[in-house]
């Protein structure tokens, strides 16, 4: 199995590179080169092709091999990053991201998203049933080290290399995958893609991937079961700013101290996964602890509400709040890895010329249920506060533990 996880792991941890860029490295440097913030926040519109993926997954499917696409598309982002480090962001005082470097950014998410496709279907077609909860676990937690890799490692870098030496050091890294992708002997051994029978329309299409078993079920669990903790994740650290809780600290904690425990959720996830639990009935209880958490975390945020309640005067408050802080990062880890391996599973059980479609389609539901409530979370609390708010994604994180009582048999 290691022979496995280990070209998994590394694939995993360059994919989460250009997100740790784009999130965490990319926004500091635009700002300390003059831009706006809001230029520097309409820099996320270069995410966007990671929305599309069902465009070109059916090529993946139907046309050569995974290990072809895979290297080509990690060789394509390092020749990207070696164009971007010839290119600065902009000029001192400049008011905009220049043209060309957006479109380059915007090829390097297009590279990141087509390799992303391959990925997936390579972990797919790769793993034994046996081996889902590890495989998922190296692909949750190499993504986030990728990320964060990218985001803070690079960022105090910056005083000792320059943009462009930042972009070959990436495009030397991408090579260097490039190159491990295509002399790896796990990959040597996979099929080539079969052509379709039938020509790729929208609708036949559609029709094939609804009728894998257990498909329409999974997919209307990966839009939801994030609802209530996206909404709750984005807006709990904002209020504890509000309540006395220092930039710094809070940083800290919501930053590294996230991060930290995400990946041990997500690592504990692959263990129990591992141990033999099966994914539906670990998923059951985890919810069930995820909704008593965050139940937890609601009845606190009312507290501190009160008049005169703050947290820089209460050790225990502030202590309190940290933790639930840090609990809903770790039982959301575990949770992400346990709904990965369900719908790796469920793939599983579509014909392999449909896998890599079919696992695009549901990982686009996951983030689109993820981007929907977090975008506007901050206007439910400005429109209903933060009580009746904090309410309403309790009550949403209560629907996924009654919706997995109506689980196909496919998918026990």
């Amino acid at each position: 199995m290691h022979g496995k996880l280990l070209p998994l792991a590394g694939l995993y941890l360059v994919q989460g590179l250009p997100y740790g860029l784009q999130s965490g490295l990319l926004p500091l440097l635009l700002r300390a080169r003059g831009l706006s913030l809001t230029r520097v926040g309409l820099a996320k519109v270069l995410y966007l092709p990671w929305l599309f993926k069902l465009v070109w997954a059916p090529l993946v499917d139907t046309r050569g091999s995974l290990r072809a696409w895979l290297t080509l598309s990690t060789a394509a982002l390092g020749l990207v990053c070696g164009l971007l480090a010839a290119l600065p962001p902009a000029e001192a005082g400049q008011a905009e991201l220049p043209v060309t470097v957006a479109g380059l950014l915007l090829l390097l998410n297009l590279g990141a998203a087509v390799q992303d496709v391959a990925l997936d279907t390579l972990a797919v077609q790769l793993l034994e049933p046996a081996e889902l909860g590890p495989g998922n676990t190296v692909q949750v937690v190499a993504y986030k080290l990728g990320a964060v890799l990218a985001g803070g490692g690079l960022l105090d870098l910056v005083p000792t290399l320059s943009w462009p030496r930042l972009f070959l050091l990436l495009a030397a890294v991408y090579w260097l995958a490039a190159a491990l992708v295509w002399a790896a002997p796990a990959l040597q051994q996979l099929p080539a893609s079969q052509p379709s029978e039938r020509p790729l329309r929208t609708l036949h299409l559609l029709q094939d991937l609804l009728a894998v078993p257990g498909t329409p079920w999974t997919a209307g669990l990966v839009l939801t079961y994030k609802l209530g903790e996206q909404g709750a994740s984005s807006l709990f650290p904002l209020f504890l700013l509000d309540r006395g809780i220092s930039t710094p600290e809070l940083g800290l904690w919501n930053g590294v101290g996230a991060v930290v425990c995400s990946i041990v959720g997500s690592s504990l996830g692959g263990a129990l996964l591992a141990r033999h639990w099966q994914a539906l009935p670990l998923l059951r209880s985890v919810l069930r602890f995820r909704l008593g958490g965050l139940a937890c975390q609601t009845t606190l945020l009312f507290h501190l509400d009160t008049p005169g309640v703050r947290l820089d005067g209460s050790t225990v408050l502030r202590g309190a709040a940290l933790l639930s802080l840090c609990l809903q990062h770790f039982l959301g880890g575990l949770v992400t890895t346990t709904t990965f391996t369900l719908m790796m599973h469920c793939t599983q059980l579509a014909p392999s010329a449909l896998q890599a479609t079919h696992y695009s389609l549901l990982a686009t539901l996951e983030l689109l249920g993820k981007l929907f409530l977090g975008s506007l979370s901050g206007a439910l609390a400005d429109s209903l506060g933060s009580h009746i708010c904090f309410s309403f994604f309790l009550a949403l994180s209560g629907m996924p533990v009654l919706y997995l009582g109506l689980a196909p048999s496919a998918l026990a």
